[in-house]
């Protein structure tokens, strides 16, 4: 394995303790349990561990991770083709179009990552052959039992019959392993109680009437300024009805729950990972298995009923020994067993300015992968325009068959009517708004 170029690609100087420790314990003849909190990157450390069980040159599907949610198979799939290069890779998912996943599916890839209903499709299907699956990986096993994943999960796990390894992942202890996943002889990490695992997170509070909660939210929100913010709210009304307020006063958000189309939902993630937009409000369908990278504050504006919740949803920031801070909104008379004894409580004194629109804004590019467009060959063609300048261009990413670009929010207008109806590797394409 070479580390050193994985490192990077990944940019990150070295491993962190837990990974470290799931490289030194792991044993090729063993089945692997690895325990960890949210944000301690299990990603990164059982991709390294799979990475010993490929076999080269192969025309098949080596390799099965199944997963709760689409968000988390997208993820995986992010990190997976950073670190393993040689192999294919294929994403499966609700939500996802059919016919693109057959056609991904006809050249068997050595590594099928996807969520269990989808998987279950083309396994009916005969979209690939289960039994020359050798790795089963299931990750955040624990919530896949949650979502109540458990009969997927057995008749996948029974069409693959020559499984040799089995490897678990989890965010919560498991007093026992159920029978259908046929562990028995296994290595166990466990970093849950690790002080080094633990995130560095502060704790504050904004106690408030229900009448003045969202106006209190309203001032945390300007108060914080240009921060990263997560606010969570248990229910979807909750998230449109403070997106309401935010949209009055013209302040740049997004918005994440159950009842938007997937294809919106990758939208508004996509554009809080590339800095188009400093605040996301979600439900609890974001507080597990997102790589949403330097969170700086996270919002409780209504508190969950169970702390393994309350705790996921803080584990998307301070993430990789980086610090965060989580705020909860209470009122007088609230009193939820799991919080901190003490909690500082924050003071809004004062009217706040508006918090400052991001630098950057997303537009849409109708070329990807499939067309052979890369992110080089956006940067270019982009560079080529007139008074367009490196640093106007942020972040990319680059879909099958189109393309997301963050550039200086000032010229995006300017920029769409010069770069559209232009050609990258001689196809025509057109740019947007998102």
């Amino acid at each position: 394995m070479q580390l050193d170029s994985i490192l990077s690609r990944l940019q990150i100087s070295d491993l962190n303790a837990m990974q470290h420790e799931v490289l030194n314990q792991y044993d090729t003849n063993k089945d692997f349990l690895l325990l960890s909190p949210t944000g301690t990157g299990k990603t990164l450390a059982f991709t390294l561990l799979l990475l010993k069980e490929l076999e080269e040159n192969t025309n098949a599907v080596q390799c099965l991770i199944v997963v709760p949610t689409r968000e988390l198979a997208l993820q995986i799939e992010t990190v997976v083709r950073k670190v393993i290069q040689g192999y294919k890779v294929t994403c499966v998912y609700g939500g996802h179009a059919t016919k693109v996943e057959r056609n991904n599916l006809k050249e068997a890839p050595a590594i099928l990552i996807g969520t269990p209903g989808r998987i279950i499709y083309h396994l009916d299907r005969n979209h690939f052959d289960p039994e020359t699956v050798k790795t089963i990986i299931l990750d955040e096993f624990d919530k896949s039992l949650e979502y109540g994943f458990q009969d997927q999960m057995t008749k996948i796990i029974d069409a693959c019959t020559s499984i040799r390894k089995r490897i678990l992942t989890s965010a919560t202890e498991m007093t026992e392993i159920p029978d259908f996943v046929r562990i028995n002889d296994k290595v166990s990490v466990n970093f849950l109680n690790e002080a080094s695992s633990k995130p560095d997170i502060s704790y504050k509070k904004i106690t408030s009437t229900v009448q003045r909660k969202l106006i209190s939210l309203f001032n945390l929100i300007c108060k914080l300024q240009d921060q990263k913010i997560l606010v969570f709210c248990n229910h979807r009304d909750a998230v449109e009805h403070i997106s309401e307020l935010l949209e009055n006063r013209e302040i740049i958000h997004d918005v994440f729950h159950g009842g938007l189309e997937q294809q919106d939902r990758e939208l508004a993630l996509l554009k809080f990972r590339n800095k188009s937009n400093h605040i996301l409000l979600t439900t609890d369908l974001a507080s597990r298995g997102l790589d949403i990278p330097e969170v700086d504050a996270i919002i409780h504006y209504q508190l969950p009923a169970k702390e393994d919740d309350f705790i996921h949803r803080n584990g998307r920031t301070a993430r990789m020994l980086a610090k965060g801070t989580v705020y909860v909104l209470l009122k007088p008379e609230d009193n939820y067993s799991y919080l901190p004894e003490i909690i500082d409580e924050e003071e809004l004194d004062r009217d706040y300015p508006l918090p400052p629109s991001s630098k950057y804004a997303t537009v849409y590019v109708s070329a990807g992968k499939k067309n052979k467009v890369n992110k080089i060959d956006l940067v270019g063609y982009f560079l080529s325009i007139d008074g367009i300048h490196k640093d106007d261009i942020g972040i990319i990413e680059v879909k099958d068959y189109e393309s997301f670009v963050a550039v200086n929010r000032k010229i995006v207008a300017s920029l769409i009517q010069t770069a559209t109806n232009g050609k990258i590797k001689g196809k025509k394409i057109r740019v947007g708004r998102t």
